[in-house]
């Protein structure tokens, strides 16, 4: 297995992500998903969450070797930044949803100097707007943000338009092709779900893949 279908398993294994074509989830815009995602259960089971924070580091070895910072995102992205930041010796920090309406008014918590270059470490890519309001408040502040490391994406046409406009370079361990083809492979959805799951991420608001065969 290479390191995407690692983290695809290991997600699929603590029921981080759920794949459920025949009993949807409905999502707050009302839209009926066949996955739901939830990867804050990493951090409560050590097996995966020593495979998740060892390809995040490698990540950012890799693609960013240059780095002198990682900032995680509010709330799920701090846990996974504050000890893949351990691994590799780093500093880290976190960006606030909002700036604190107390104290000295932070939104970015951590030493920060103008200049720095950063990467920003994200759980779940979907529509973007989180993680680049992230950004762009990093950059508003004088860092240079070098790209985004995430745990798993969706992969959206909508979300990859706009990370794209806005410059944002995001590399995810895994994602949602990669984890369908290892659930189909792993048993546990069957191989005629696989169409149907496609079907709704390239346009989540047409439910006709609810009846797709």
């Amino acid at each position: 297995m290479n390191t995407a279908e690692k983290v695809a398993a290991e997600l699929l294994r603590i029921k981080a992500v759920f794949l459920r074509p025949d009993e949807p989830f409905t999502w707050a815009s009302g839209i009926k998903s066949p996955i739901y995602c939830d990867n804050r259960l990493i951090l409560t089971a050590p097996e995966a969450r020593n495979v998740v924070e060892n390809a995040i580091a490698d990540a950012v070895k890799s693609l960013y070797p240059e780095a002198e910072v990682l900032m995680g995102t509010s709330t799920a992205g701090i846990a996974h930044a504050a000890i893949a930041a351990h691994i590799l010796g780093m500093p880290m920090g976190y960006v606030r949803g909002s700036a604190k309406d107390h104290g000295r008014g932070n939104r970015i918590e951590g030493r920060l100097e103008k200049g720095q270059k950063v990467v920003v470490i994200e759980d779940l890519i979907s529509t973007g707007g989180s993680c680049i309001d992230v950004v762009e408040a990093l950059r508003e502040s004088g860092a240079e943000v070098l790209g985004v490391v995430s745990i798993f994406t969706y992969g959206m046409k909508k979300g990859l338009e706009r990370l794209a406009a806005a410059g944002v370079e995001n590399h995810s361990l895994s994602n949602f092709d990669t984890l369908v083809k290892v659930a189909v492979e792993e048993g546990y959805i069957r191989l005629a779900d696989e169409k149907r799951l496609k079907l709704f991420m390239a346009n989540p608001s047409d439910e006709s893949w609810r009846t797709a065969e």
